[in-house]
């Protein structure tokens, strides 16, 4: 499975963007998505996570009602829309892909849990 992010640039604190994750050599319909982000000089940290079916999403304390993982099955694409940005949302940001038949039903917080990543797209907010 390849993962493909797009989306990222730079944009004014309080403002939108859409992050893209395309996945080719798999169906995501079948997975557990999650999106992670790292800052420099920072560990990769946990933003989003969706369920296998979207059954279910759950985000880091940090983002909660600003940001919303979704996905399409039909483009074999998965989307980060982020809302409100704030400087500290800075940062490159990572699709990944769970696909283990074991984990694709659960909530998936850890950077182990998934087996597949893109090459990360940048995202700065200036303030």
């Amino acid at each position: 499975v390849q993962l493909v992010e797009s989306g990222g640039g730079l944009v004014q604190a309080g403002g939108s963007l859409r992050l893209t994750c395309a996945a080719s050599g798999g169906t995501i319909s079948q997975y557990a998505m999650g999106w992670f982000r790292q800052a420099p000089g920072e560990d990769q940290q946990f933003v989003a996570s969706l369920t296998w079916r979207s059954l279910d999403s759950y985000y880091s304390d940090s983002v909660k009602g600003r940001f919303t993982i979704s996905r399409d099955n039909a483009a074999n694409m998965v989307y980060l829309s982020m809302n409100s940005l704030k400087p500290e949302d800075t940062a490159v940001y990572y699709c990944a892909a769970a696909t283990s038949r074991f984990q694709i039903m659960r909530i998936l917080t850890r950077t182990s849990s998934y087996n597949y990543w893109g090459q990360g797209t940048q995202v700065t907010v200036s303030s």
